[in-house]
């Protein structure tokens, strides 16, 4: 399916017809400007995800939450295992699963991430012990992974993981954090469950689970109420722990989209200030701030996670641009992303989320949030390359795949808005010399308005000749961009005849070959 948007309209051509959209405008640049996209009141969920009712700041809870977790029959053999190896070799350790499996059970959600945090040994050491434990069963070892501490990954700490009954469990110990005034990287030392509670980013992934007692702990003394009222809150002031670790800033609103909670003002006013913004640009690695953004961009809301974005003035911040560019972008244009996004994802609302697999729709936000930046360039050794090149590749150090995939959605969408005309008509349709090739194509009557518009499945269909059929029937020596060229060309003609045999275009290939030939 293509999709072809501009600030007047969107068509979608899809399968054998196309859906025909009421025609919509998109706010001025003047009014862009004086938008405040309050996400409660602009963001609807997409159909087919689950998102709860958006929190809010009243007195009454909004958030159905559980008095007690309970436990599935995998979750209590795991539990039970842990408990038995402790009896066995009589060890005082406290074992708490922390963090969001926390969080999603007490929102009655599954979840299969499974953090153990011990309160006086290494998660190394802990698993040898599992392991001695099996072998005095009779039962057989588990292999032991060491994760070691990587900041850049978030990972501050060595982390230990073995397999349990088919699930993959990690084990860490409680830690304290200090950090040093120009790194992310901190200082780790052993600590109290209450000490490693307020290290966490937000309350609500604060949480404990004593796999001893049976309960859950609360030591900031609300997570719970946080969760119950959809709050998104630090432990510590936001300005201490954003400029701790900024990536905490992108978690806070990865968390808040996704759940549909409501951000702390004084969250918002930390994560608006200037320190915060240049921890952001110097303290956290380009890879990881492309993993959040694509975490959001693949989540349930990504339109309401790029409002927080904009909102927090963390736009530029976040998609970073080159020093020169050109043509220069308009004041307001940020704005003017997300309310592109705001339409795309009416648009997807209207004809289902489902027209897309996960991958497609990631794509499709990604192309809907740059796609006011497609006409902006910007130089590498005096070659001009698409911005939005650019922020894929080093502002974000996603997959050039992506970007590439980005930028030939944006030519795809102005070359599908140039022919929504003849698309529409009822004439007659000529084929511009040029269009589908370098030679004008024969096409037949009936299968031009297919070229043009139809393409249904198109990214299914096979090829009728390869690369190797090209150089036999044309008797070449190598390969190089003369086979790309007729590989191409032979797609085109496949498009142009759809009932078309592979002999018929290999017929097609000599004769035109030797037109060429001919010419000179």
């Amino acid at each position: 399916m293509e999709v072809a948007l501009n600030c007047h309209r969107l068509l979608v051509c899809q399968k054998h017809f196309l859906i025909r959209l009421p025609p919509f405008k998109l706010p001025s640049l003047r009014k862009i400007k004086s938008l405040v996209f309050h996400s409660q009141q602009n963001v609807r969920p997409l159909r087919g995800f689950s998102c709860r009712t958006m929190a809010s700041s009243g007195t009454t809870p909004c958030i159905q939450v559980k008095d007690k977790i309970d436990l599935n029959d995998k979750e209590k053999e795991i539990f039970d295992r842990l408990l038995q190896v402790l009896r066995h070799f009589n060890l005082q350790t406290q074992l708490r699963v922390a963090g969001g499996w926390v969080r999603d059970k007490l929102l009655g959600k599954e979840c299969y991430d499974i953090d153990i945090a011990l309160d006086d040994m290494l998660g190394r050491e802990f698993c040898e012990k599992v392991n001695e434990y099996l072998s005095h069963k009779g039962e057989e070892k588990q292999g032991i992974g060491v994760i070691q501490c990587n900041p850049d990954q978030s990972k501050h700490l060595e982390t230990a993981r073995m397999h349990l009954f088919d699930v993959w469990i990690d084990f860490v110990n409680l830690r304290s954090e200090h950090y040093s005034e120009n790194s992310r990287i901190p200082t780790m030392e052993f600590g109290t469950a209450k000490e490693d509670a307020y290290r966490r980013d937000l309350t609500i992934n604060s949480l404990f689970y004593n796999i001893n007692t049976s309960s859950v702990e609360d030591f900031t003394e609300r997570g719970l109420t946080d969760l119950k009222y959809g709050r998104i809150v630090t432990p510590l002031p936001p300005l201490e722990t954003f400029l701790d670790d900024p990536l905490r800033v992108l978690r806070a609103i990865r968390f808040g989209a996704r759940f549909g909670f409501v951000l702390d003002e004084k969250l918002k006013e930390a994560a608006a200030s200037d320190k915060v913004k240049t921890a952001i640009a110097d303290k956290i690695s380009k890879e990881r701030i492309g993993h959040e953004i694509d975490l959001m961009i693949s989540g349930n809301q990504p339109l309401k996670a790029m409002n927080y974005i904009c909102d927090l003035q963390l736009f530029w911040v976040i998609f970073s641009l080159p020093d020169k560019y050109t043509p220069a972008l308009l004041e307001g244009c940020d704005r003017l992303c997300i309310a592109f996004m705001d339409a795309g994802w009416n648009l997807l609302q209207e004809i289902g989320f489902s027209t897309f697999n996960d991958e497609e729709r990631r794509l499709y936000f990604y192309g809907l949030l740059f796609l006011p930046l497609r006409k902006t360039d910007y130089d590498i050794k005096a070659k001009k390359f698409p911005i939005v090149n650019h922020i894929f590749r080093n502002s974000l150090k996603l997959k050039a795949n992506d970007a590439e995939m980005v930028v030939n959605l944006h030519k795809a969408s102005e070359r599908f808005i140039s022919l929504i005309h003849c698309v529409e008509s009822n004439e007659d349709i000529k084929l511009a010399k040029g269009y589908l090739g370098r030679e004008t194509l024969d096409v037949p009557v009936d299968s031009r308005k297919r070229i043009l518009a139809g393409l249904e499945n198109v990214w299914e269909m096979k090829p009728l000749v390869n690369g190797k059929d090209i150089m036999n029937i044309l008797q070449m020596k190598s390969g190089g961009p003369q086979v790309k060229e007729w590989q191409q060309r032979l797609l085109e003609w496949q498009l142009a005849h759809p009932s078309g045999t592979a002999e018929e275009c290999h017929d097609w290939l000599r004769e035109t070959y030797s037109k060429r030939a001919k010419l000179g």
